[in-house]
């Protein structure tokens, strides 16, 4: 079993401390630094009235990639299940003639 960590992590300016598993620190850490970038970013375009404003684009863009990378997967899995579909019927061919 893995040691427990407990870190702080700061995001919009309040900080979350967190009782982890060693291994998941650096994710932790690397995800914190992301939020807070696309935080900076919303705040410099947009006139944005409260850290909670921003924190709910920011939950938005995250769940949306999410959501694009699990239909881009979906896509590719079924285009490379058609391709093996095909070429398994030109193995069976050549196996048959």
């Amino acid at each position: 079993m893995s040691d427990k960590l407990k870190i702080k992590l700061s995001i919009a300016d309040r900080v979350y401390p967190l009782t982890i598993q060693s291994e998941q620190e650096e994710g932790l850490r690397k995800a914190a630094k992301k939020i807070e970038a696309m935080i900076k970013q919303f705040e410099q375009s947009y006139a944005v009235r409260d850290k909670q404003d921003v924190l709910a684009m920011c939950a938005l863009q995250f769940a949306a990639q999410t959501e694009q990378k699990s239909i881009d997967n979906s896509s590719e899995v079924q285009l490379v299940e058609e391709k093996l579909k095909a070429l398994n019927n030109l193995l069976q061919e050549q196996l048959t003639t």
